[in-house]
């Protein structure tokens, strides 16, 4: 591995920035641990996406997930936490320092905290898995440039699959943005980007039932909610930001021990097998998924990676 500059090894990289990771980057920053989040978007995550939430200590009435994430991530910048909007595609966990890799970079670390979540996707598109490579991606920073002057399709609800619909519409004649939902759990200023984008055309309620082609995409067949009539569209790309049940851990390729239902294995301080790796909230399956619940997974790990990191034999109670 070549040299690299030590300001650009963190204490610790958090993959994920829902209630669970932002709430370790609140402690491990209060540590004074150097502390990056990397994160998709703030409606990518369980709580990004849940439109109230009642039952949060400190926060009285409803209040959307969206917005109490956003109180949460606010506080833990206040703490010296930086985020960076990045999809991790890949990590090497032995290495020393850790690395961490994204779309836009790879990121070196002591310590790797996994808080990705459980919106992971087991259930594919007709279509999708014989076609990924040749059409089909999960990448638009990836693979955009191939599709200059084509046209291609964006499926997703976040604001990952909105921003990547902008993306594309820098290379692509024309884009089409379907949300299964009736709207877009994104920010409205990304809405209002993208619905001021001649480029991007969004079909809401609307649900791909099938990408076709014989050596590369071809199109796709769709239908809206409402109606069981399918409908075809000649397309040359498809570009995939859904969402769905599993644990997310598809980055780790193996690194890790696993349950059979894919969760990752921890002991009672949040650490896996791997010294220096933790993992945190709904990719642990182990418990009921509330965001309060998720937190406090994060205020254990944080504290800690405070104790490995320092050489600790016992967890600190708080700093000032």
């Amino acid at each position: 591995m070549s040299e690299q500059n030590p300001e650009t090894i963190y204490d610790v990289v958090i993959i994920g920035g829902g209630p669970a990771g932002s709430t370790a980057g609140i402690y491990t920053a209060r540590a004074n641990l150097s502390t990056l989040i990397l994160d998709k978007g703030l409606t990518t995550g369980a709580l990004g996406i849940t439109s109230k939430i009642a039952n949060f200590p400190g926060i009285p009435g409803e209040i959307a997930g969206a917005d109490l994430l956003r109180t949460i991530r606010q506080q833990a910048e206040s703490f010296g936490v930086k985020y960076v909007n990045d999809k991790t595609i890949g990590a090497d966990l032995s290495s020393d320092p850790k690395l961490v890799f994204g779309n836009f970079g790879v990121y070196s670390a002591r310590a790797v905290v996994i808080a990705t979540g459980s919106l992971g996707r087991s259930n594919l598109i007709k279509g999708e898995a014989e076609l990924l490579g040749r059409g089909v991606s999960y990448c638009a920073v990836c693979d955009a440039a191939f599709f200059k002057q084509a046209v291609v399709a964006v499926a997703g609800k976040s604001d990952e699959a909105v921003e990547e619909a902008l993306y594309l519409s820098r290379f692509a004649s024309k884009v089409y943005l379907f949300c299964p939902a009736p709207e877009l759990l994104a920010p409205a200023e990304l809405v209002r980007e993208m619905r001021a984008n001649p480029k991007i055309e969004l079909l809401t309620s609307a649900t791909l039932r099938e990408i076709y082609g014989k050596d590369r995409v071809e199109g796709v067949r769709y239908v809206q909610r409402g109606s069981e009539t399918e409908q075809d569209l000649p397309l040359n790309g498809v570009f995939v930001y859904l969402q769905g049940g599993v644990p997310i851990t598809d980055f780790l390729q193996g690194q890790l021990e696993t349950s059979p239902s894919g969760c990752l294995m921890v002991d009672r301080e949040f650490q896996t097998q791997t010294p220096g790796v933790f993992a945190i909230g709904d990719v642990l399956c182990q418990h009921i998924k509330q965001a309060v619940i998720a937190a406090s997974d994060g205020a254990i790990a944080g504290i800690a990676v405070e104790k490995y990191l320092r050489g600790r034999s016992d967890m600190g109670v708080d700093w000032k």
